[in-house]
């Protein structure tokens, strides 16, 4: 098996209703996400996937959350957008994504809110 792993940055605000402390109010952060894909096949040039299609899958994921404040996005409106919920959202985008559905499946997505802070979705366990 071999995992490549990219990592891509946006610029957000959010604000968590109902959250006990400073986070109900509107703030914004510099995410940082850490996409991993897998696979055991590689294509004749010695390659799972070459990682300029990998960031280009990414970036178009990221330039729906990138600038934008995430409680106004359809996928928010009713989930709070916390970094557990965007690293879901990510996963899911990305694992529906046509380049990830033959022998190449994504792995984990890490979701850093700040640079001591992240959250790590990976459903396979």
């Amino acid at each position: 098996m071999y995992d490549l792993t990219i990592i891509a940055e946006f610029e957000a605000a959010h604000q968590l209703p109902d959250y006990p402390g400073k986070c109900c109010r509107l703030h914004g952060h510099n995410w940082k996400v850490e996409v991993t894909v897998t696979g055991h096949e590689l294509n004749d040039l010695g390659m799972v996937m070459d990682f300029k299609d990998l960031k280009a899958e990414v970036g178009k994921v990221i330039d729906e959350l990138d600038h934008y404040y995430l409680n106004d996005l359809p996928a928010f409106k009713t989930l709070n957008p916390t970094a557990e919920n965007i690293a879901k959202y990510i996963y899911d985008k990305l694992a529906s994504s046509p380049a990830f559905q033959q022998n190449i499946n994504v792995r984990c997505i890490q979701v850093w809110e700040s640079p001591r802070s992240a959250v790590k979705y990976c459903p396979q366990g």
